[in-house]
């Protein structure tokens, strides 16, 4: 086999849709995690609120990374579906 060949098309490369959709959680995850901890660390004063807010922002983040990973694996479809049908002019035109 060629090695600098790939054997599958872009849209149907799981590997590449993982890796992206990993990078792209662990980071979303993080950040937000941070700015709730920050937030949290800035504005209440209580402990149990304080993990509030990081959980908040760690919700946010997970939940933000799933839709975009849900697009990353359906991409290929939906753009397939939502594609506009050629213009067919009508011949019975009067």
């Amino acid at each position: 086999m060629a090695e600098g060949k790939k054997l599958l098309p872009a849209q149907y490369d799981l590997d590449e849709k993982w890796d992206a959709c990993l990078d792209l959680a662990l980071r979303r995850v993080v950040y937000s995690t941070a700015a709730g901890a920050f937030s949290g660390l800035l504005l209440l004063r209580s402990p149990v609120t304080r993990w509030a807010a990081v959980a908040f922002g760690a919700g946010v983040g997970v939940g933000s990374a799933y839709n975009e990973c849900s697009f990353i694996f359906e991409r290929s479809s939906v753009n397939e579906s939502l594609s506009p049908s050629p213009v067919r002019e009508n011949s019975n035109a009067d």
